[in-house]
């Protein structure tokens, strides 16, 4: 029995150091302990103090500030008209370049108009002038002298016809007009480009275009009956296509009000300057318009000579031209011969020189002198020179339009007033003397 206790004990000791060793073997480190719990919801305090502060915020807030139903009805009534007046001006716009493209096909056909009868008028005068030589040479028996005399006649009759019809509509001049009207309406379809481009158009804008519209199509007719232009006028008159300016100023004493008023520039404009403007106008009267005026005076004296000249020289080729033959024949053939050779040069002179072109040339020149001293005109005649347009981007764009710089602007105003002034002093000297 003593010896089982000695080993039990023995196997007990033994299998307690073997079980140490084992735990140190494999001994690992605790992990942390991790509570984890539900989230917690919002107690009915935590709510009701958020609600609290959020109507408090609200309150807080001026009630000018919270924009009204009614301005934002305004806001879109107002999106809505401009929209409708930009809608508008796209229909203008529209419409200007369609009349763009039809004056200019239109200055192309009569253009052509002018060289086909030129040369249609001008070789039947000639083979008609051709068979009454033939005719009166004698050569030819009694029914070849009758078919020359019959022909020459009938082709002289039909030259004078078309002379007169092509005299009464003058195709270089409706080519002139078409083409001064296709510039026109370029002109004005970049107006509205740049309106629509730098800024939102009104009703102001709606308006001035439609007016220069109609302005334009009264002063440039697309059709011939009815409706052309006269092509010889009592008197000569500058081209006007541009609409009446309603909005000049009728105050007599604006010029006294803005002479008191304006001692330092404002927007751009100073005594000076109206002063040069002022004088400017008083050259283009007194030169400018002057000269064109006088010059298509000329012009279209020498074009109603040359009209009544072209077809009555061809009725007396024709005329002649019956007559060969006949006892006193060969007068006859040299009056047809001559008459029709005259005829021809005359209508060469009229159609091939395009002296109707010239007189519509003319007729715009003077209108555009014209248009440019109403422009003047109107601006200084505004009394409150906020609504002028700037003082020096006027003086440029005058400048521009004669053709000169700034400078010599002033100075041609400089020379005008030199001028006068010599002029009323030499009056003067001249009435003491005398």
């Amino acid at each position: 029995m003593a010896s089982l206790q000695v080993s039990d004990s023995l196997f007990y000791s033994s299998s307690c150091r073997s079980s140490n060793r084992i735990n140190a073997a494999i001994s690992v480190p605790k992990l942390p302990r991790i509570s984890l719990s539900a989230p917690k919801k919002p107690s009915i305090d935590l709510v009701e103090q958020l609600r609290m502060r959020a109507n408090k915020n609200t309150s807080s807030i001026p009630v000018e500030k919270i924009v009204p139903s009614t301005a934002i009805q305004e806001n879109n009534a107002d999106d809505s008209t401009n929209s409708m007046v930009t809608a508008q001006l796209y229909a203008i716009l529209d419409s200007v370049a369609d009349r763009v493209e039809m004056h200019n096909n239109l200055g192309q056909q009569r253009d052509n108009w002018n060289t086909l009868l030129l040369n249609s008028i001008n070789i039947i005068s000639l083979t008609a002038t051709t068979m009454a030589g033939v005719a009166a040479t004698g050569g030819a028996g009694v029914s070849s002298l009758l078919a020359l005399k019959l022909s020459s006649t009938l082709l002289f009759s039909a030259a004078a016809g078309m002379m007169v019809m092509v005299n009464k509509i003058q195709p270089s001049q409706l080519a002139e007009e078409q083409r001064n009207a296709t510039r026109m309406f370029k002109q004005l379809q970049r107006e509205i480009q740049t309106v629509l481009a730098l800024r939102v158009p009104s009703e102001a804008d709606v308006k001035e275009a439609m007016e220069k519209v109609l302005a334009l199509d009264q002063a440039y007719p697309l059709p011939l009956l009815g409706k052309m232009i006269e092509k010889f006028p009592k008197t000569f008159e500058p081209a006007v296509w541009w609409p009446s300016n309603h909005s000049q100023a009728n105050n007599k004493n604006a010029y006294e009000r803005e002479q008191s008023s304006m001692n330092t520039e404002k927007n751009g404009w100073s005594e000076d300057l109206e002063v040069e403007m002022r004088e400017i106008i008083g050259v283009l009267k007194t030169k400018d318009t002057e000269d064109y005026m006088r010059l298509g005076n000329l012009v279209l004296k020498i074009n109603k000579i040359l009209a009544i000249s072209g077809p009555l020289l061809t009725g007396i080729a024709a005329v002649g031209s019956a007559f060969v033959g006949s006892p006193h024949g060969s007068g006859a053939a040299v009056v047809a011969m001559a008459a029709g050779a005259l005829a021809t040069t005359v209508n060469t002179l009229e159609h091939g020189v395009q002296v109707g072109m010239l007189l519509e040339m003319y007729r715009y020149c003077a209108g555009s002198f014209k248009l440019l001293e109403e422009s003047i005109d109107a601006t200084l005649n505004e009394s409150e020179v906020e609504k002028r347009e700037n003082g020096e981007m006027f003086e440029q764009k005058v400048a521009l339009q004669l053709g000169r710089s700034t400078s010599q602007l002033r100075d041609l105003s400089e020379k005008s007033i030199y001028s006068r002034i010599d002029g009323a002093e030499l009056e003067e000297f001249a009435s003491k003397l005398f």
